[in-house]
């Protein structure tokens, strides 16, 4: 998983900011009296606007120069704080001559040009993780996470399978994991706590010869998942369930702490008790 870079100090980011603002200057015609440029990003789904308005007041847009697109990404990367994530949209606005004011949204959903897909939302909190109380309500559906009041408020036991056909095979309808998000999910997976795990392995119900699944389950706090779930993964491809996969990207892939008492439930959970 990529991490953020070294925080920008408060005059670094003032610095960056004014580069910025003379970076849009090569583009604007002479006379104009406003310029306006709008930054917004997901992931790697990003979308810059840039216009200026003469002394008639029309907004005319124009192309925004690499050099704007490209300053505005590392602002955004060395903006980043663990508890909120860094920005999703920036406003900078000049008016003639120098006064300049720039607006970040962190929280509100942008008015993009055209939507990000899920996988640009899911990048955007694997790339810059932020605090489970800080992704907001419009972006938890987004990616299948639940409404935050209820997030952590009971614990949810992943489905290895979907169900089973006539002749007792599992059955398996789910979306494949996205390629990239493999490896971080797998160490997700087998890094949270084991609560309950037997001495023997399990038989494959995918290759019957096989005995080597393991016979144990791990929690975060907010899931629970048999050892089967990962081994699937791992050896072939059985994606996990979506919802269990939208809350660890949601997560950044980041392991927490679990405390005793929540070991203690997810026990008595597993075994009925």
């Amino acid at each position: 998983m990529s991490q953020p870079a070294t925080p920008l100090t408060e005059q670094e980011q003032q610095q960056l900011v004014r580069r910025i603002g003379r970076a849009m200057l090569p583009a604007i015609p002479p006379g104009w009296q406003r310029i306006r440029a709008e930054y917004r990003a997901a992931g790697r789904h990003i979308e810059v606007d840039l216009a200026f308005a003469g002394p008639d007041g029309q907004w005319r847009p124009v192309r925004p120069p690499m050099d704007v697109v490209q300053l505005f990404g590392q602002l955004r990367v060395g903006m980043y704080d663990e508890t909120r994530g860094t920005w999703l949209s920036a406003v900078y606005e000049i008016e003639a001559p120098s006064a300049f004011a720039v607006d970040f949204n962190a929280e509100d959903e942008p008015r993009w040009r055209n939507a990000p897909p899920v996988i640009g939302f899911q990048d955007e909190l694997r790339t810059f993780p932020r605090a489970d109380e800080r992704i907001p309500d419009w972006w938890r559906q987004r990616v299948g996470l639940p409404p935050l009041q209820q997030a952590g408020a009971e614990l949810r036991t992943a489905h290895v399978y979907d169900g089973r056909d006539q002749s007792g095979r599992p059955v398996v309808n789910r979306p494949p994991v996205d390629p990239q998000l493999r490896e971080a999910l797998l160490a997700y997976l087998e890094a949270a706590p084991v609560v309950l795990a037997a001495r023997d392995l399990d038989v494959d119900e995918f290759a019957p010869g096989d005995r080597d699944v393991p016979l144990n389950f791990r929690t975060d706090g907010t899931w629970i998942w048999a050892g089967a779930v990962p081994h699937y993964l791992r050896k072939h491809g059985l994606p996990p369930q979506p919802e269990l996969v939208a809350h660890i990207v949601g997560r950044g892939f980041r392991p927490v702490e679990v405390d005793e008492a929540t070991k203690g439930r997810a026990v008595e959970l597993i075994t009925g008790q």
